[in-house]
C-alpha cells in the first residue's frame, strides 16, 4: 500500500496532539478511523511510531518521520492554497501586497477606481513590509506588490513615484526649531529609531547614525508610536507621514538627496492573471491621468 497524504496528515496529527481522540476531532472523523489509518501507515513502515497504546510518546524512529511528515504536509498544504488562489484568480480574485504607507495614502482611490470599474473581482489586501512582499511574491502568494522592491525574475516592475526621505520627530523636539538647516550631523546626539526603509539610504553620513542605533522598528505603526512617546527619531518618506503630519514634524533635510522609489510588480504577461492585468491597467491609467496626487 502507497503511502498517501491522508496517512501523514493522520501520523502528524496524533503525534502533536499525543491523543487519538484530540487527532479525530481536528481531522473531523472519529477515533477508530484515525486508529485504523495509523495502523495502516505503522504497517507500511514496518515498525512502530509510539512508544505506547496511548499515544503520547513517540519513538526514535516516529520522532524521526515526524519531522518529515511534518514537512511534506505543509508543503502540500501550501500546494493546494496556491492552486487555489490561481483558481480564483482565473476567475476573478486578486491578491495584492503593499506596504502600508502605499495602502494608507495611495490605494484607497486605486481600490475605489478598479471597483467600480470591474465590480465583480474579489480583492484581497495585505499590508506588509517590503522585504516581506518580495517573499511573498516569490512563493506566488500574492499576485501584485507594490513597494520599495527589487527587481524579480519573470515579473514586470513599474516606478510608480520616489519621495524624499526625512526626519519625523515630535512637534516639540529640539530638531524641529531649526529644521531649514537640518543634517545628519545634527541628529548625531539623538536617538534613532531605525526601520525597514533605512538601507535605502545610501549616504555616507548617515550609515555612522545607522550603525549606533539600538532600536530597530520595521512596522509603521509602532514605529510612530515610538516616537509619539518621545523615545526617539526615526528617517521616513513624506509619504509615509501624509496622514499624521497634525501630530508630527516631518523635517526635510539640507542637501540630501536620498529617496525611495515605490514599484509595483507582477507576473509578465502571458502568465499574468486577468484580474491582475485589469488592476494594473488601471494603475497606469490613473498615473498617467495625474489622479493618484503621488510624491514629486
Amino acid at each position: 500500500m502507497a503511502i498517501k497524504i491522508e496517512m501523514l496528515k493522520c501520523f502528524a496529527l496524533v503525534a502533536r496532539h499525543g491523543s487519538l481522540s484530540e487527532a479525530a476531532a481536528a481531522l473531523g472523523r472519529t477515533p477508530s478511523a484515525v486508529s485504523m489509518m495509523l495502523k495502516q501507515f505503522e504497517d507500511h513502515v514496518g515498525a512502530p511510531l509510539f512508544e505506547t497504546s496511548r499515544k503520547s510518546h513517540l519513538t526514535p524512529l516516529g520522532d524521526l518521520i515526524f519531522k518529515e511528515a511534518q514537512r511534506e504536509v505543509t508543503h502540500f498544504e501550501n500546494t493546494i492554497e496556491m492552486i487555489e488562489g490561481l483558481s480564483r484568480a482565473q476567475a476573478g480574485y486578486l491578491r495584492l501586497a503593499v506596504t502600508p504607507s502605499v495602502a494608507n495614502a495611495i490605494l484607497p482611490a486605486i481600490i475605489l477606481t478598479f471597483a467600480r470599474t470591474y465590480p465583480d473581482i474579489q480583492v484581497d489586501i495585505r499590508d506588509m513590509d517590503s522585504a516581506t512582499i518580495a517573499q511573498t511574491l516569490s512563493h506566488d502568494q500574492a499576485d501584485i506588490g507594490i513597494g520599495s522592491l527589487p527587481q524579480m525574475a519573470g515579473m514586470d516592475r513599474t516606478e510608480l513615484f520616489s519621495d524624499a526621505f526625512g526626519v519625523v520627530c515630535r512637534k516639540d523636539h529640539p530638531l524641529a526649531e531649526n529644521w531649514d538647516q537640518l543634517t545628519w550631523a545634527d541628529m548625531q546626539n539623538h536617538t534613532l529609531i531605525a526601520n525597514g526603509l533605512c538601507d535605502q539610504i545610501t549616504d555616507p553620513d548617515f550609515a555612522p547614525l545607522l550603525a549606533r542605533s539600538r532600536l530597530m522598528v520595521p512596522n509603521s505603526a509602532s514605529l510612530l508610536g515610538l516616537v509619539r512617546e518621545g523615545i526617539g527619531i526615526t528617517v521616513l518618506p513624506r509619504l509615509a507621514v501624509r496622514h499624521a503630519l497634525h501630530e508630527f514634524a516631518f523635517l526635510p533635510l539640507l542637501d540630501v538627496t536620498a529617496r525611495r522609489s515605490v514599484y509595483m510588480i507582477a507576473q509578465s504577461p502571458p502568465s499574468q492573471l486577468p484580474a491582475a492585468a485589469a488592476f494594473c491597467g488601471i494603475v497606469h491609467d490613473l498615473i498617467a491621468s495625474d489622479a493618484l496626487s503621488l510624491p514629486a
